[in-house]
């Protein structure tokens, strides 16, 4: 049985993906090393990884499913309003379902 999927994140630098999960979206650092952290939040769980040679072939772009968008999205809003979508100033319901 398959339990969950956990991706892996790559940054340029750790602390760079340390922002962005825990200081930005609340997660805990639920472990660390010097170019690996395993972060979660609420049964949610990503490995940031600095490598400067694989983020620099894609930027991460990450969406978030919740039973509580609004409740995340004002912390976010009020926060870090830099990292959400530029597009998408608002929550807006997708057409596969996620908000």
């Amino acid at each position: 049985m398959m339990i969950r999927l956990i991706p892996k994140i790559f940054f340029n630098r750790l602390d760079e993906g340390l922002d962005l999960f825990v200081n930005c979206l609340g997660f805990k650092v639920l472990h660390q090393e010097s170019t690996l952290a395993v972060v979660g939040r609420d049964g949610a769980k990503a490995y940031v990884v600095e490598s400067p040679e694989y983020a620099a072939k894609d930027r991460p772009e990450i969406a978030i499913e919740t039973d509580n968008i609004d409740e995340i999205y004002q912390a976010i809003s009020m926060n870090r309003p830099d990292v959400l979508h530029p597009n998408l100033p608002r929550v807006t319901k997708r057409p596969w379902g996620a908000l």
